[in-house]
């Protein structure tokens, strides 16, 4: 069975030989899935305008201003250009690297996460509740540019589109659920419908605690849904729900166990959250990022592999 079809397998419940993996940010050949960017980058500026600002050299950083911090800027804002030609410039080169992967088109930072960094986060939180006609008009041309990008990955081969968009705090969405239904919900349909009439499945990765819309989020077609956070987040709970419909992604927490446990503990939270969200024909995909900026050690990472091989 190759690596593709074992992710395949995995998604579509489909009894694949053993637990697909996902190495993210190191040893990404040695898994089964590969992921090229599709949002182009000019130095620590992106297309869409924001710049970074980092700490350290291991995390990701944060957007050093909003774009957009007065509505009036709009006046003169420059959106993004499709530009297929640069935009899938390396796609040769991935694939020629790519050994029967499963290839996955990755929209980068999205929908949400990206309006809060072209406005900044409070005039986002306040667009949404008290200027909702103008919130609406810049949400559909993010997310109108991003469906133009699911078009991009379907021409180019990929098996799948991967969003990036983190909707938790520690203990809560970050917006009321009633909200995030009536604002993001329908959009989100609309781009993970126009991916599924391509072919293409849908990755949807979030941080933080989004257990009061992970049905929301199965029931308008996330294929395989990335729980960032499993230590904010009530697996068995979610499990309950979806287990057996519904294929997750998770890691062993690298705010917790996989910083701070033994590798038996690594080994005892892999088969926690795979009895908690797997089933016995599949629905279950282990992530792997290495973390040492954050304390993971070289012990713990390789105990992270060594736990979610364990489980096929």
């Amino acid at each position: 069975m190759t690596r593709r079809e074992t992710v395949k397998r995995a998604i579509a419940f489909k009894h694949p030989e053993r637990i697909p993996l996902y190495f993210f940010n190191r040893d990404q050949l040695a898994g089964d899935i590969l992921l090229y960017g599709l949002n182009l980058q000019d130095g620590d500026t992106n297309e869409w305008g924001y710049k970074w600002k980092t700490l350290d050299d291991g995390t990701m950083g944060q957007p050093h201003a909003p774009v957009l911090p007065a509505w009036s800027a709009l006046d003169t804002y420059r959106f993004p250009e499709l530009a297929p030609g640069r935009r899938l410039g390396g796609v040769a080169q991935f694939y020629a690297a790519a050994a029967n992967h499963y290839l996955l088109g990755g929209i980068g930072i999205s929908g949400f996460n990206l309006y809060t960094f072209l406005r900044g986060f409070e005039n986002a939180m306040t667009d949404f509740v008290a200027d909702r006609e103008r919130a609406a008009y810049l949400l559909d041309r993010i997310m109108g540019f991003e469906t133009d990008l699911i078009t991009l990955a379907a021409e180019a081969g990929f098996d799948g589109v991967h969003f990036s968009d983190d909707w938790g705090g520690q203990d809560r969405l970050l917006i009321e659920p009633a909200l995030w239904r009536a604002l993001f919900k329908p959009r989100y349909r609309a781009q993970f419908d126009h991916a599924h009439a391509l072919g293409l499945d849908v990755w949807f990765h979030s941080c933080g605690c989004i257990s009061s819309i992970v049905n929301d989020w199965h029931e308008i077609g996330v294929d395989v849904m990335n729980i960032s956070q499993p230590n904010v987040n009530d697996l068995e709970a979610i499990g309950c729900a979806l287990r057996g419909k519904q294929c997750f992604m998770v890691p062993i927490s690298y705010q917790t166990v996989s910083i701070s446990g033994t590798p038996d503990d690594i080994a005892d939270e892999a088969k926690r959250m795979h009895a908690a969200l797997g089933a016995a024909d599949g629905g279950f995909i282990g992530y792997i990022e290495e973390y040492s900026c954050m304390g993971m050690s070289e012990q713990n990472y390789q105990a992270c592999i060594a736990a979610f091989q364990a489980l096929s």
